[in-house]
This record gives C-alpha cells, structure tokens and sequence, in this order.
C-alpha cells in the first residue's frame, strides 16, 4: 500500500505501449467503493470480487496493478507462475504522506465511534509485515518508490523488463 502500483504501472504501461489494468479500479468500475464493499459486504466478498478482477486483467495481459491483497490468494498466486512480477517497496518515512486522508478499509479499520481512530502508519507497518514473505517470494524484480520521481522508476523498470526479455521484442 502506498508504493505507486497504479500511477508507475500506468506509466510504464504507456512506456511500453501496452495495455494497464488495475484490479482495484476495475472492482471499483464494476461494484463501487472499496470501502463501502468491505463495511456493506465484508473483506471475504471483497476478496472474490478482487480474485475475478485479477483472473480477468491477467487474461488480457500487459501491464497488471494488483491490489496489495491479491497475492494473498494461493489461485492468484499460482495465475502469477508465468508473469513477470515487480514488487514496488516503499520506506515509512515516505508512505506516511502517501496515506494521508486515505480511505482504504484495512488502513482505517472499522468505524469507530468511541475511542482514539485508527493508527494508518501502525497499520500499515502490520500489514507490510505479514505479506512480506509472500511478495518477496513472488517478485522477480523490487524496486524501492520511497524517495524517487516516478518518471525514472519506469525508465529502470523498463530497461530491466527488456533485459528480460519480458516485454515483446517491437518495443526493445
């Protein structure tokens, strides 16, 4: 959360001249607001919903944003065994900003009517810490957003992926 998966993975998309796909935003387009599906329907809906979003934008192919919690599914991660996969890392010291006024439901926790509100930046530290090991295991390439423009975070991510030979061979 707070890595820049949608305005760097848009970016590169165009870099590439390949089509994006964002999972978040296409369970938005198609069920509304992400927070008010996990306070109307519950994280476990939103999670199917998010696992149909993520089937779809891999069949189509290109440039995928997958929402934090995608990988958490074993289909998904199983949908990844044949895509290159970069994880996008982020310090504290930069997300703090980056969540600022954030409505995203595992950040702000449940409505909370009497007591203090929900830390976001302790939140966030909790849930770095338990996906971690699953990104980690996943990521053919990471690259730190923390404290970089995002115009160069495409351009190295660009020349690594060709390196690869992981975009098609007209846009190398």
């Amino acid at each position: 959360m707070g890595a820049g998966k949608t305005s760097i993975g848009r970016k590169l998309a165009r870099r590439l001249d390949l089509p994006f796909a964002d999972t978040d935003a296409a369970v938005v387009r198609e069920h509304g607001p992400i927070d008010a599906l996990f306070r109307d329907r519950g994280e476990p809906e939103f999670r199917r919903l998010e696992r149909a979003a993520v089937q779809q934008a891999l069949a189509s192919g290109g440039v995928v944003a997958l929402g934090g919690g995608a990988v958490l599914d074993p289909a998904t991660r199983d949908d990844l065994t044949n895509c290159t996969i970069v994880l996008l890392t982020v310090a504290e010291t930069a997300v703090a900003d980056r969540l600022a006024g954030s409505r995203r439901p595992l950040l702000t926790g449940p409505l909370v009517t009497d007591g203090p509100p929900t830390d976001r930046l302790a939140s966030w530290r909790r849930i770095a810490a338990e996906r971690a090991p699953v990104y980690a295991a996943l990521a053919d390439l990471t690259v730190d957003t923390s404290h970089r423009p995002v115009s160069g975070i495409v351009e190295e991510l660009a020349a690594a992926l060709q390196a690869r030979g992981a975009v098609p061979a007209a846009i190398r």
